[in-house]
C-alpha cells in the first residue's frame, strides 16, 4: 500500500519539523510493526487510514467490545515505514507544510517489497543523497534499505519527545483509560467495604475474598467501562512482615491487611491509564479511619500556624505514611504548575515530602515519575528528562510500613499549557490547567472509594 498525505497541523509535526531543520536533515523515518506504539503514533498523526486490528481503533471507526481474555501471543501485524519530509523552502500554502509518506505491507503478503525498501526508493528519488533522521532502534534491515538507496542516517530521539506532548484528543483517550482504571479500583473498594469477617478472614457472598477474586472484579469493571485490562492489573496483599501477590490468589484477606491494587488499562485507541490505591479494612469499627482523620486535621492546623509538624513514634506508621504520600502529591502538582521540572527533581520532591513525616530509613521511601500514553511507561522517564507543558505523567509514592509491606499510591497528572490561537479579534491564549486525571479518593478506607449508590 502506498499513501502520501499532507498533515500541516498534526500534534508531533512541529517537533519533527524543528528537529530535521535543526539537524539540516531532509526527513525523519520510522519503520516497525503497526502494533508498536511508535508506529501507531506516526500513522495516526499522518492522517492515513491503516487497519491496526480490532483492539486499536480510532473514534471514527466502529469499536470492538473489549475482552477479558487476550491472545497468548500478539497477532501478526502490518509492517509500516513512515517518513515525515521537511517542508520545502518555498512558503507556498502546500510546500511550506511537512509531508507524511506511508508505505505498508500486510502480514499475509509475502510477495510485496519491504515497506522500507519502497520508502527508501521514493525518498531517494525526491531528495537525492540526503540525510534522514531515524530512531536509534530502527531495524537493521530497514537501515540497510535506506543506506543502499544513497541516504545518510543520523540518530534522533525526537519521536519519543513528540509522543510525550499530548494533543487534546490524546489527553482525552488517556483520561478515558484512567476513568476505566478508576472504575476498577472503585469496584474493588466496594467489595472490600461490603466484606464481613468470618473465622478471621474477609468474606464476600459466603466465599473468602482473595487477591484473585479482587483482580477479576477489577478487570470486569474495566471492561464494562470500555477499556482492556491488558494484563496490567495486580493485587498485592501486604501482611505484616511478608507480602503475597495475585499469583497466590487463594490467600484470603484478613482485617487490617494492607491491600494494594494497581491498574493500567488500555483504551481501544491504545492509550493507557495508571492508578494505584492501598486499602485497609479495619477490624475495630473504624479506629484507624478516625485516627487518620485526626492526623490530617492536626497537620493542617499546625501548618496553617507556621509550626513544625511533630510525628509521634508510638505507632500509627501506616497513618503517617498515608498522610505523607497524600501531601507529596499536592506538592508535586504545585511544583509542575509553577515551572518545568526534571523527572529527578519531582521524584526528589515526592520523597522529601514523605520523609518529613518521620521516615528517615534509607530504604523506607521510593518514588517514581514517568510519562504515560501508548505505553504504560514512556518518555519522560530518565532523571534528567524535562516534564513540560502538555505532558501526562504518572506519579507514585511508596512507603515501607513493615519489613516487607508497602503502602503505595499512584495517579496521572496532566501538565497544563498555554496555547496561542488566531481568533476573529486577533491572537489570544487558551490555558489548560495542571490537574489529575480521574483520580478517586486516596483514602485507605474502601468506604470512601466505593462505587456510588453501592
Amino acid at each position: 500500500m502506498t499513501v502520501d498525505e499532507f498533515d500541516p497541523n498534526d500534534g508531533g509535526g512541529a517537533l519533527l519539523s524543528d528537529a530535521v531543520e535543526r539537524r539540516e536533515a531532509a526527513a525523519f523515518v520510522h519503520v516497525g510493526p503497526l502494533r508498536e506504539p511508535a508506529s501507531r503514533y506516526c500513522v495516526a498523526h499522518s492522517g492515513v487510514g491503516v487497519d491496526a486490528g480490532p483492539e486499536f481503533v480510532s473514534n471514527s471507526k466502529p469499536q470492538s467490545r473489549p475482552r477479558l481474555q487476550s491472545p497468548s501471543a500478539p497477532a501478526p501485524s502490518t509492517l509500516v515505514a513512515v517518513a515525515f519530509v521537511r517542508p520545502a523552502e518555498s512558503r507556498s500554502a502546500v510546500e511550506s507544510t511537512g509531508r507524511w509518506l506511508v508505505r505498508t505491507r500486510a502480514p499475509t503478503d509475502d510477495s510485496s517489497p519491504h515497506p522500507a525498501s519502497e520508502l527508501a526508493t521514493t525518498l531517494a528519488e525526491r531528495l537525492g543523497s540526503a540525510t534522514v533522521l531515524t530512531p536509534p532502534s530502527i531495524p537493521h534491515d530497514a537501515a540497510l534499505y535506506l543506506e543502499n538507496a544513497g541516504l545518510a542516517l543520523a540518530s534522533t530521539t525526537v519521536l519519543e519527545r513528540a509522543r510525550a506532548k499530548k494533543t487534546p484528543s490524546e489527553r482525552q483517550e488517556i483520561a478515558a483509560a484512567q476513568a476505566a482504571a478508576s472504575a476498577g479500583i472503585r469496584r474493588a473498594a466496594t467489595l472490600l467495604a461490603a466484606a464481613t469477617v468470618r473465622g478471621g478472614e474477609l468474606v464476600d457472598d459466603d466465599s473468602p475474598l482473595t487477591a484473585e477474586r479482587l483482580r477479576t472484579a477489577v478487570d470486569e469493571a474495566i471492561v464494562a467501562a470500555g477499556a482492556f485490562p491488558a494484563g496490567n492489573t495486580v493485587v498485592t496483599l501486604e501482611r505484616g512482615h511478608a507480602s503475597t501477590t495475585a499469583t497466590d490468589g487463594e490467600t484470603a484477606f484478613t482485617p487490617d491487611d494492607l491491600i494494594v491494587i494497581e491498574a493500567a488499562p488500555r483504551s481501544p485507541s491504545g492509550h493507557h491509564g495508571g492508578l494505584v490505591r492501598t486499602f485497609v479494612v479495619d477490624s475495630d469499627g473504624g479506629r484507624e479511619r478516625r485516627a487518620h482523620v485526626g492526623v490530617c486535621l492536626l497537620y493542617t492546623s499546625l501548618m496553617a500556624r507556621g509550626r513544625t509538624f511533630v510525628v509521634d513514634s508510638d505507632g500509627g506508621r501506616e497513618r503517617r505514611a498515608h498522610v505523607g504520600v497524600t501531601q507529596s502529591f499536592r506538592s508535586a502538582r504545585a511544583m509542575l504548575t509553577a515551572a518545568t521540572e526534571t523527572v529527578g527533581a519531582v521524584e526528589a520532591d515526592l520523597e522529601a515530602e514523605v520523609r518529613a513525616f518521620g521516615f528517615e530509613e534509607a530504604d523506607a521511601v521510593t518514588t517514581s515519575v514517568s510519562g504515560v500514553g501508548l505505553e504504560p511507561t514512556e518518555f519522560p522517564r530518565a532523571v534528567g528528562d524535562d516534564i513540560e507543558p502538555g505532558h501526562v505523567v504518572r506519579l507514585e509514592s511508596a512507603v515501607r510500613v513493615a519489613d516487607e509491606a508497602w503502602l503505595r499510591i499512584a495517579d496521572l497528572l496532566a501538565v497544563g499549557e498555554v496555547s496561542e490561537r488566531d481568533g476573529d479579534a486577533g491572537e489570544h491564549s487558551e490555558s489548560t490547567p495542571t490537574d489529575w486525571l480521574s483520580a478517586p479518593s486516596r483514602s485507605l478506607d474502601p468506604n470512601a472509594v466505593r462505587e456510588p449508590n453501592s
